[in-house]
């Protein structure tokens, strides 16, 4: 049996635009996309920690080292440019696989860029 679980998490990474006359979807940061392991296209779900929503999107890749996070589409309603949202990923293993499985889970920081220490 497959179970679905947390593939990777970009932890509190704040919205840098919101373009409403766009096809749909999330643009990230190629930087933050490699550092969470996230796939152009790939289905992600969006937690707005600035008033609650939640939405499914896909990824688009954004400029490396841009800091670029803009929701696109009808979700630039759900968010407004600074909120704090949190990007989701899921996969699916079998249950054997999911007792030693590790997401990836990333904190930029307040320029949504990746520091590594």
């Amino acid at each position: 049996m497959l179970i679905e679980v947390l593939k990777s998490k970009i932890h509190r990474v704040k919205i840098t635009e919101a373009e409403l006359h766009y096809v749909g979807s999330i643009t990230v940061d190629e930087d933050l996309m490699n550092a969470a392991d996230l796939s152009v296209n790939e289905k992600v779900q969006i937690v707005n920690i600035n008033n609650g929503e939640r939405l499914e999107t896909y990824v688009i890749k954004g400029k490396k080292g841009s800091g670029q996070v803009c929701l696109n589409g009808p979700a630039a309603r759900k968010a407004q440019v600074g909120d704090i949202i949190i990007i989701i990923s899921y996969c699916l293993i079998n249950q054997e696989e999911a007792k030693n499985h590790e997401p990836i889970v990333i904190f930029p920081n307040d320029e949504n860029k990746m520091v590594f220490t």
